[in-house]
């Protein structure tokens, strides 16, 4: 067995450059700090594009955008949501059924930017183990967040939601919200690897419920190009959707990842210097025959 001793994703830099290596990287960043100016800006410059925050807003005093999970926990409150508010989540719910449920995670969400962080610190420290949480808990604290809302009579986990609190606390002052948000780097750092992204956090839960049928999809168009450099799975937040994709040729699975808790990051596009990947429709899944038997057919997937 060879070792491998190079860094993640330096076949890719070599192959692609730097910047070919981190597009989708860098191009989500952009994405994620914009939505985020779009509501600052308001608050902090007085500019007002958009008005409120990522629970419910409004953009140019037209536009009403709703989360459609704070949505049902208010519907679950026994409270009847006016029709803007309706119309709102309707727009964002249509959006993520064509975009991909989890794109939410990758691309917007403000704390994903401080998971990655600790995660990459995790990386540097050489920090390894620790808790090892089942990926279905993140389904028990939605439903727990959902029966919540029923008893109390309120959205009550959104008064603790870290999404909620940090977006709120950058527009209105942090406050109590940085503990909560130092306590999630802290677990992903120190507990368990990717734990609040991709064990616990109920929002991408929800919005992963959406996965099941979104159009937009990656896939591992070439995969018998692969030469299980392994790097796809390293950088990979959800690494358990690859394998059907990339290594299901020979049972006949094709090579779109359709698996609904897939990010649509584009992380695996970036670090593979074999171009293996690609964004694609899920409808393009014919799985092209038999192929090759790969050695590494029976691979441990991290979690």
């Amino acid at each position: 067995m060879t070792v491998r001793t190079v860094s993640i994703g330096a076949d890719a830099i070599a192959s692609k450059g730097w910047i070919g290596a981190h597009k989708w990287l860098l191009v989500r960043r952009t994405s994620q700090l914009s939505i985020l100016a779009l509501f600052l800006l308001g608050p902090w410059l007085g500019i007002w594009i958009v008005k409120g925050n990522l629970n419910a807003s409004l953009a140019l005093d037209v536009l009403p955008l709703t989360d459609p999970y704070v949505l049902l926990q208010t519907l679950l409150t026994w409270h009847v949501p006016g029709l803007t508010a309706s119309i709102g989540a309707l727009i964002v719910l249509a959006f993520y059924l064509l975009a991909g449920g989890r794109v939410y995670c990758a691309w917007v969400c403000p704390v994903n930017m401080v998971t990655d962080a600790a995660h990459w610190l995790r990386e540097r420290l050489g920090i390894k183990g620790g808790s090892r949480l089942p990926r279905n808990t993140r389904y028990w604290v939605l439903a727990m967040t959902l029966v919540l809302a029923v008893v109390t009579g309120s959205v009550a986990w959104e008064l603790v939601n870290p999404v909620s609190m940090l977006h709120r606390g950058l527009i209105f002052g942090m406050g109590f919200a940085w503990s909560i948000v130092l306590a999630v780097f802290m677990l992903d750092l120190f507990v368990s690897r990717r734990a609040w992204c991709g064990h616990l956090c109920p929002v991408g839960a929800f919005y992963s419920l959406l996965g099941h049928v979104t159009p937009l999809r990656v896939s591992a168009v070439s995969r018998d190009a692969c030469n299980d450099c392994m790097d796809c799975y390293a950088v990979c937040p959800e690494p358990q959707v690859i394998p059907p994709a990339l290594k299901g040729e020979d049972k006949g699975i094709g090579p779109v990842i359709l698996a609904a808790n897939c990010t649509n990051c584009g992380r695996c596009i970036d670090v593979c210097a074999k171009d293996v990947f690609v964004f694609a429709s899920r409808f393009q899944n014919k799985s092209g025959g038999l192929g090759r038997k790969s050695p590494s057919q029976k691979m441990e997937v991290m979690s």
